[in-house]
């Protein structure tokens, strides 16, 4: 069994399984329905906390609310908005986006939470830095050390699968396909000024993201209204896509095939956590930093995150993307090895569907043999799939790029000869959306401003994960090994450019699973102390600020 393989075999039973999905949410809406509706109730009053309305300066930690905010935001904003949100699209078609809004609305409680009992918990490490994260609640509080073990070393896998591989490759992949950008240099350039910002801690990625952040948002908003601009005709069309069947199946359009209403929900569901990370537990590490000595706060402060991650920029993007009608059209594109196929000869898209999603109904397709290209055309009749969509004007070329001729080996609807396929075929991730912003205001120009966006969104993610990774370094090993971590969290960096991105989105998904997993166990068992923490907050604040407004109890 190859790493591909492996590794669809693993996300089939974690990022790609019903029960995580339902897990996931059924945590986000047992928090909404038990705590009354925080995200609603407390959305202002975590506004007012934000803007240090209510800071004192004996407070302890490393940052401050707004520091420890954009900090985490850096880890959510990034290849999520852009890539993630075109890969859901591309999956599941609109409707994939109407459950990542619905992921964002219930994880905005499943954050507030487990940031809230992340940082009662936070230490101080040896450095005298602030050292906080799920695994500290379950070590200092549930006793649980084997799990809290368990998380953290899922953390270091997630930094990798989160924060660094498909960050570093989006941006390589978008740079080389708008300026001919070699990948590796890309890689070696970015790796070389992130170690630079990550060996100054949180503070100085504090202070990266605070300035960095603002301008990121305005410059993807700016691209993206250029867009719908120029496609004004088809935005309300594109809102109402996202909200009819979303409780069946995606129709067949253009060149994508449809999919299954299971498909859909949970690869919007999987995307929606990719891109706001409530549940996974990432957040809390970057939140345990901020000067104060309330928790309760610190978790309302974090619930604008999936709010501003998912329900604004993620909904944006995907308005921009379905409306500039890209997404079901094929265009010319290089294919990846990992999302091309050889199959049966058919046209048949629920048998294709049915090859796709690995279901019985569709081994049949399955090809194993060889097949005949002259002058770089296949004349074997087989059909070539790419993108989960049926690939049109195939072109073969060897490792010259020179048209092939001759026979190509086929196992199992795989090419095992070094030889590279292109051709026109949907897009997905970062591709599909530099596609989407050239049908805008600005032209072709338009392309120019994901690479740009993605450089910063995704560059900013990584520095925050680069953190995270080391404060679970730092809970299982020691200050002494947090150098020798960022070292090898750099060099990963640099290689992630060039590794195929397929094999890049199902480690993500993989990773995910992994490290939310022992956190929503732990958040779960531990309702009861955050229902009283809340109480005990508003009592305090009542009586500090008598004069404020305090929502009802």
């Amino acid at each position: 069994m190859n790493i591909a393989s492996l590794l669809e075999t693993l996300d089939s039973y974690l990022g790609s399984s019903s029960w995580f999905v339902f897990l996931l949410l059924g945590t986000g809406l047992f928090f909404t329905i038990y705590l009354r509706f925080p995200q609603f109730r407390y959305f202002k009053h975590a506004i007012r906390i934000t803007r240090g309305r209510f800071d004192k300066d004996h407070h302890s930690g490393d940052t401050s609310h707004y520091g420890a905010l954009t900090a985490a935001l850096s880890g959510t904003i990034g290849t999520g908005n852009i890539a993630g949100v075109a890969l859901a699209i591309h999956l599941g078609g609109p409707a994939a986006l109407f459950w990542m809004l619905v992921t964002a609305v219930l994880g905005m409680a499943t954050k507030m939470v487990e940031v809230s009992l992340s940082h009662k918990y936070r230490e101080v490490a040896a450095d005298g830095t602030i050292s906080g994260g799920p695994m500290y609640y379950m070590k200092n509080r549930l006793n649980w050390k084997v799990l809290a073990a368990i998380f953290a070393f899922c953390t270091i896998i997630s930094s990798f699968g989160t924060g660094n591989l498909p960050q570093i490759n989006s941006i390589a992949n978008s740079f080389e396909s708008a300026f001919g950008v070699n990948k590796l240099l890309t890689g070696g350039i970015l790796a070389i000024i992130l170690a630079l910002i990550l060996l100054g801690g949180i503070k100085r990625i504090a202070n990266v993201t605070t300035k960095v952040i603002p301008f990121m948002v305005f410059l993807y908003f700016i691209g993206g209204v250029a867009v719908l601009i120029a496609n004004y005709q088809n935005i309300l069309p594109s809102i109402g896509s996202i909200f009819s069947n979303i409780f069946s199946s995606a129709s067949a359009t253009g060149g994508f095939l449809g999919a299954a209403f299971a498909w859909v929900f949970n690869r919007g569901v999987n995307r929606g956590l990719f891109s706001n990370e409530a549940g996974q537990g990432s957040a809390p590490i970057a939140h345990a930093a901020a000067k104060t000595d309330e928790p309760i706060s610190e978790g309302m402060v974090s619930l604008l995150e999936p709010f501003i991650d998912t329900l604004i920029v993620c909904l944006f993007t995907g308005i921009v993307l379905i409306s500039s009608g890209v997404w079901s059209e094929r265009v010319d594109t290089s294919f990846q090895r990992t999302d091309t196929y050889i199959v049966q000869q058919t046209d048949h898209t629920e048998h294709l569907l049915a090859f796709l999603s690995n279901q019985k109904e569709g081994d049949n397709l399955t090809f194993s043999g060889e097949i005949t290209v002259e002058n770089g055309v296949i004349t074997s009749p087989v059909t070539v799939l790419h993108n989960r969509s049926i690939a049109e004007n195939v072109r073969v070329t060897d490792r010259h790029q020179a048209p092939f001729s001759g026979t190509l080996t086929v196992v199992k609807s795989r090419i095992s000869n070094d030889v590279s396929l292109s051709g026109k075929s949907l897009l997905h991730s970062a591709p599909l959306t530099t596609e989407a912003f050239s049908r805008s205001l600005f032209g072709n120009f338009g392309r120019y401003i994901i690479p740009l966006c993605l450089l910063l969104f995704a560059f900013s993610t990584s520095l925050a994960w680069g953190y995270y990774g080391d404060r679970a370094v730092v809970y299982l090993f020691g200050v002494k090994w947090v150098t020798p971590f960022r070292l090898f969290y750099v060099v990963a960096f640099a290689a992630g450019a060039v590794i195929d991105t397929t094999l890049v989105w199902l480690f993500t998904g993989i990773a995910i699973v992994l490290m939310a997993l022992p956190n929503l166990i732990g958040i779960l068992w531990l309702h009861k102390e955050m229902r009283s923490e809340i109480k005990k907050y508003w009592e305090k604040f009542r009586q500090e600020y008598p004069k404020e407004k305090a929502p009802k109890r």
